[in-house]
């Protein structure tokens, strides 16, 4: 009687982690970070801040460093950044808050993107039909750093849904992450003066930033619906590749 084959040892181990990295399990992955990070948001209520104001225990520079990492954090888990932005000039001024309101931004951006970029797209990707899905995928991966700009200066685009649609993307990091930083700033700063004049909702900063929060909606809008076109035309056919001629074949060789 023939012995047994023996298992090579690990594969168990080989399997289950094949399995874990698989990019559905991925997918299943940042699904449930996801919907963990929007439960503990709305258990917690980050927006509270406005009211309550910062814990005294903090100030000074470190309070400033805090309140950027509780935002780059807040914004991956779906928290407004409208709200954290009139938050960070309540409780730091326009300049402090501008700082930390940009750096949160940039963290926060980095951190949906990476997670979106590594658990999502590879499973995500083949997902990718429709017009409307097709124009916006080749546009963000065909002009990553305009098209983020675009999007981060004018309003409209949820902040977490443009991170995680980029990072489907094949749009690179250090365009997406610089595109974010200047393109945040007009509308992170005009909120953040909002916030900072609030006690005064009569003087001239509080309405400058009110007014240009609102031309800038408005702007936004009619970008949009003069490029709607573009995102309704059919995308371009991919023409396939011609194949290699081959060498004709000889029928039979020299006698």
């Amino acid at each position: 009687m023939l012995a047994p084959v023996p298992r090579p040892p690990g594969s168990l181990a080989l399997r289950c982690s094949r399995a874990l990295l698989a990019p559905r399990a991925r997918l299943s992955v940042l699904a449930l970070l996801l919907l963990t990070a929007a439960a503990l948001v709305v258990l917690y209520e980050p927006q509270r801040l406005l009211s309550s104001g910062w814990p005294r225990q903090t100030d000074g520079t470190g309070a400033v460093m805090l309140f950027a990492l509780a935002y780059g954090v807040c914004t991956a888990a779906f928290v407004p950044r409208p709200v954290l932005n009139l938050a960070a000039g309540a409780l730091f001024g326009s300049a402090f808050g501008l700082t930390a309101a940009i750096a949160g931004t940039v963290l926060g951006a980095g951190i949906s993107f990476t997670l979106g970029r590594f658990l999502g797209q590879e499973a995500l990707r083949p997902m990718l039909r429709g017009r409307w899905l097709t124009a916006a995928d080749g546009q963000l991966s065909r002009h990553g750093f305009r098209s983020m700009l675009a999007i981060r200066l004018f309003p409209g685009v949820p902040f977490a849904a443009a991170n995680y649609c980029a990072a489907v993307s094949r749009m690179g990091y250090v365009p997406f992450l610089v595109a974010t930083a200047l393109g945040s700033v007009p509308n992170t700063a005009a909120y953040v003066v909002a916030g900072a004049q609030a006690g005064e909702p009569g003087s001239p900063a509080f309405l400058f930033s009110a007014g240009f929060i609102a031309l800038s909606a408005v702007a936004a809008a009619v970008v949009a619906w003069r490029k709607r076109h573009h995102l309704r035309a059919p995308a371009p056919a991919v023409e396939p590749e011609p194949e290699p001629e081959r060498a004709p074949e000889v029928v039979g060789g020299p006698r």
